[in-house]
């Protein structure tokens, strides 16, 4: 089934680097459509793509989103029609609202899946983005299962933080690249836009692969706390409206409420039931996306930090960081009394996790320098 993305973002922003980077990279050997829509009389890029052997339907009449949703529509069925596609590339004006053009494809009633929706964001420019076309930058950015900061390169620590906390305030749950474009490759940042490996989840799930550490954790939590009751603070649930379906392929990743800047997963750490419990079921597990450089003795002291009974029940730390060095990344792994730093490849931003029972999560975040 053709597969459809939609790369949003204003002008200048970088989408056509962007989709030229997953053309050459990631999308070998995909027969890919892009649909460029234009806001003036000039497809600036489709030259270029048509002779890197892409088929560009310009349509540089007006916005998708507005005054050609018919057209687009018609469009969309000749390109599926004709060429019948592994995948589509949707280039809006960057003046578009991201909501409107999912509408425009959903409106279509075309059985194709809705892959991504991506926003490309200028760094630098984010906060001028939101003063000057609040309504547009807001629409694009919270609509977005993915958000990929363009010339991070170029910015301050403080700004990109800045930046990450700007765009969190509108949307809590989307995937951010923060990374240098050139430190990853295409294939990740296709990765990205389709929706990562929660890294909670793969810690929990490596958890889940040992039954005895799981069932020797759960009783000790059991003995610790049988004295008294617990009250069990669970993760609101979020009721979106989303303006698209989502079939069971979907990865748009507005829908997923595993990636948001903080994960807290509060589970059930004791239970009279006498049986065995999945690791998802027993402890608790908080983790974060961050920017936040880091040095080798950051991490060691945080890790060190980690073995502070009173923190809670430690049971695995699992991290990729960027380096303050600007060397390779730092990757971590820690079980009690055993942290393990090293130096690896790049990820599209910085992310940690730790899992245990009864976590004190504000003084672990102060740990490892987020408080």
């Amino acid at each position: 089934m053709t597969k459809i993305d939609i790369v949003s973002g204003f002008l200048g922003a970088g989408k056509t680097t962007l989709i030229k980077r997953l053309l050459a990279d990631a999308l070998q050997g995909e027969q890919v459509v892009l649909i460029e829509n234009e806001f003036g009389e000039i497809g600036i890029d489709g030259g270029f793509l048509k002779e890197a052997g892409i088929v560009v339907n310009e349509m540089n009449a007006g916005c998708i989103c507005c005054s050609l949703v018919g057209d687009f529509g018609k469009a969309l069925h000749e390109v599926v029609d004709q060429y019948h596609p592994d995948r589509i590339l949707i280039e809006p004006s960057g003046v578009g609202k991201l909501s409107d053009v999912i509408a425009a494809v959903q409106n279509a009633h075309l059985d194709v899946t809705l892959n991504s929706f991506v926003t490309v964001v200028d760094a630098l420019k984010a906060k001028m983005y939101l003063k000057n076309f609040g309504e547009f930058f807001e629409n694009q950015v919270a609509h977005a299962g993915a958000i990929l900061l363009s010339r991070t390169a170029a910015c301050t620590a403080r700004r990109l933080d800045e930046t990450v906390a700007l765009l969190r305030g509108l949307n809590e749950h989307a995937r951010i690249v923060t990374t240098p474009w050139k430190e990853l490759t295409g294939a990740q940042l296709l990765a990205t836009m389709e929706g990562s490996r929660d890294l909670v989840q793969e810690v929990l799930d490596e958890i889940a692969r040992e039954p005895h550490h799981a069932h020797h954790h759960h009783e000790h939590a059991h003995e610790h706390h049988h004295d008294h009751e617990h009250e069990h603070d669970h993760e609101h649930e979020h009721d979106h409206e989303h303006h698209h379906e989502h079939g069971p392929d979907c990865t748009c990743g507005c829908h997923d409420h595993e990636h948001g800047h903080a994960h807290h997963h509060h589970e059930h750490d004791h239970c009279s039931c006498g049986h065995d419990h999945d690791a998802d079921e027993v402890f608790t597990s908080w983790g974060v996306e961050t920017p936040h450089l880091y040095t080798e003795e950051d991490l060691q002291n945080a890790l060190t930090g980690l073995g502070d009974l009173s923190l809670g029940t430690v049971l695995r730390a699992k991290g990729i960081v960027p380096a303050a060095d600007g060397g390779q990344w730092l990757h971590f792994d820690y079980v009690p009394g055993a942290p393990d730093i090293r130096r690896g490849a790049a990820d599209y931003t910085g992310r940690l996790c730790v899992i245990g029972a009864e976590l004190d999560e504000e003084r672990i975040a102060s740990l490892f320098g987020l408080a």
